[in-house]
């Protein structure tokens, strides 16, 4: 996490873009689900290059999404920034299993809805003791991309989180035929406009339909007005 603090950063700017410094991947993250739109896996798709610097649209009007083309001062976007800056193990709640707890912070919802499947999250933490029901759920919790949910290891007092590099993905969600918000992974540090940073986290989402109440981050609004991207 230091790492990825030091080489990668999101600076969001007043009413205006995110902008990203250090170099990183950049890819277009679709949410497949199965036959009943239950989401079930994360399809990847690298842009190509790499850039030192970049600024992505956070307005939502952009004409060159996901990077800004100063339409954010055209249409007078207030980008004020609303998170609540509690660290997330302050604000969780805990559901506890016989090994396993599942925290949640349900303000960072990003409506991925990969917590549905397999009679919900909430409900199969307390069935964790089962092998093939714990790799089932710590596969669900890690696929939550905002980070609202984390699968807890109560002996280790830990989270259970992959190792990923860096990286910024943009979601499209072709169930709900919308574009989600902005993915980062891997432990990205974000700054907000007054020079403050963000708790880091390894799954953030940040808002990029502009509409989001819980800015910077995504709140899932993107779905409620069918945000495109394309």
């Amino acid at each position: 996490m230091k790492d990825a603090e030091r080489s990668v950063r999101v600076t969001v700017t007043g009413n205006g873009p995110y902008l990203v410094a250090g170099r990183v991947r950049l890819s277009e993250l679709t949410i497949a689900t199965d036959a009943a739109g239950v989401s079930e896996q994360w399809i990847a798709r690298d842009r190509p290059g790499e850039k030192a610097t970049v600024a992505l649209c956070r307005c939502g009007h952009s004409n060159s999404k996901p990077f800004c083309d100063g339409s954010h001062a055209k249409v007078g976007f207030d980008g004020t920034e609303v998170a609540n800056r509690t660290p997330y193990l302050e604000r969780a709640q805990a559901f506890d299993g016989p090994e396993l707890a599942l925290l949640d912070v349900e303000a960072l919802c990003a409506f991925a809805r990969f917590c549905d499947a397999n009679g919900r999250v909430w409900n199969e933490v307390a069935e964790t003791g089962d092998p093939e029901v714990r790799e089932t759920f710590i596969h669900q919790v890690q696929n939550c991309p905002s980070g609202r949910l984390v699968a807890w290891d109560r002996a280790l007092q830990a989270a259970l989180e992959p190792h990923v590099e860096p990286s910024i993905g943009f979601i499209e969600d072709p169930a709900e035929g919308c574009s989600g918000p902005i993915w980062l992974r891997g432990g990205i540090a974000v700054v907000s406009a007054d020079g403050e940073q963000y708790e880091v986290r390894q799954r953030v989402t940040l808002c990029r339909c502009g509409g989001s109440r819980n800015k910077p981050f995504c709140d899932g609004t993107h779905a409620a007005i069918k945000f495109h991207a394309k």
